[in-house]
């Protein structure tokens, strides 16, 4: 069994690379144009069932996102390739899907879809991403809205229909 202070740990380091990653491209940021519907590089939160830091950056006209979820069930590291497309007559909003995985840990004592899980566990899985961005026009913020279902391995697989959330993070 893990010492209980370990998860804070890990929180710990991952709130400061985030700070880190945010301070480090702030310095980029003055040479992009808020007056812009497009961005680069987002980080920030995601909200479902929980709550996760997200980092979003794009290569050319698709974008890599990393997200890691903290919820009430353990922590979850995800992974996602996004094809994002534009919606005409809509400046600033895209649409986008694509493939992922993750690896999550669970707490003690977690109950889903008739599985006790006691003293906790690490699953990995596959993961997809259908959803909507939009970039505001004039100001560093983008939203996002998406459905992120899931499929994870080990002595059982699960499907998790429920994945997904409400980004909110600031564009440079």
């Amino acid at each position: 069994m893990k010492h209980p202070s370990a998860k804070s740990f890990y929180m710990r380091k991952i709130i400061v690379a985030a700070i880190f990653v945010l301070f480090f491209s702030a310095s980029q940021a003055q040479s992009h144009s808020t007056n812009s519907s497009s961005y680069r590089t987002a980080l920030g939160v995601k909200v479902w069932d929980g709550a996760g830091i997200s980092l979003k950056h794009f290569f050319n006209k698709n974008a890599g996102e990393l997200i890691g979820y903290f919820w009430g069930h353990g922590f979850r590291l995800t992974g996602l390739y996004e094809i994002h497309g534009n919606i005409s007559d809509a400046p600033g909003l895209k649409w986008y899907i694509g493939p992922g995985a993750h690896i999550a840990f669970y707490n003690n004592d977690y109950y889903y879809h008739g599985y006790y899980y006691v003293n906790g566990h690490a699953r990995i899985g596959l993961d997809g991403v259908l959803g909507l961005d939009y970039k505001f026009k004039g100001a560093p913020i983008n939203m996002s809205l998406d459905w992120q279902p899931s499929f994870e391995f080990g002595d059982y697989s699960v499907f998790y229909g429920s994945w997904g959330g409400l980004g909110i993070r600031y564009t440079f």
